[in-house]
């Protein structure tokens, strides 16, 4: 019987990976959409980034929005391993904001998170810069009082 109880201990429902830990006084499971949204959290942290997301994304962003939600998670792609995890994400920079500057702090901040939060290895992070935003001069005239 002695033997019985030490094999279980190799079964694979006892191996456990960054994003399923199975301890003595239960089960963590960290969903694939939580790695996105560590991602996507830690990608709206870099100077020069102005959104997250393609057109279509940003539209609906906005719709979520006026409806006082955010998907903390537009614009994030992730591909989750047993230990590895690859991101992609998609990003509006501010101008004028150096490009690559902003696509290295990106990929920096999401390593960082990824790896911090967790517990994972980030093998390789996609920044796909899709649009550059300019404040409209009339966004600035608005913010400028007429009279005093």
């Amino acid at each position: 019987m002695a033997s019985t109880s030490t094999s279980n201990a190799a079964t694979p429902a006892s191996i456990s990976t960054p994003t399923n830990v199975q301890t003595a006084l239960g089960k963590t499971v960290i969903n694939d959409g939580v790695v996105a949204k560590v991602a996507g959290i830690a990608a709206r942290e870099v100077a020069g980034v102005f959104a997250l997301g393609g057109g279509a994304a940003r539209a609906l962003g906005a719709i979520r929005g006026a409806m006082n939600s955010t998907d903390l998670s537009q614009g994030i792609s992730v591909e989750v391993g047993e230990t590895q995890v690859a991101v992609d994400v998609t990003i509006v920079a501010d101008y004028p904001a150096p490009l690559q500057q902003v696509a290295d702090g990106v990929r920096a901040s999401i390593i960082s998170a990824v790896e911090t939060l967790v517990g994972m290895q980030v093998t390789e992070v996609n920044v796909n810069i899709v649009d550059v935003h300019i404040a409209s001069d009339d966004d600035e005239a608005e913010a400028e009082t007429r009279v005093l």
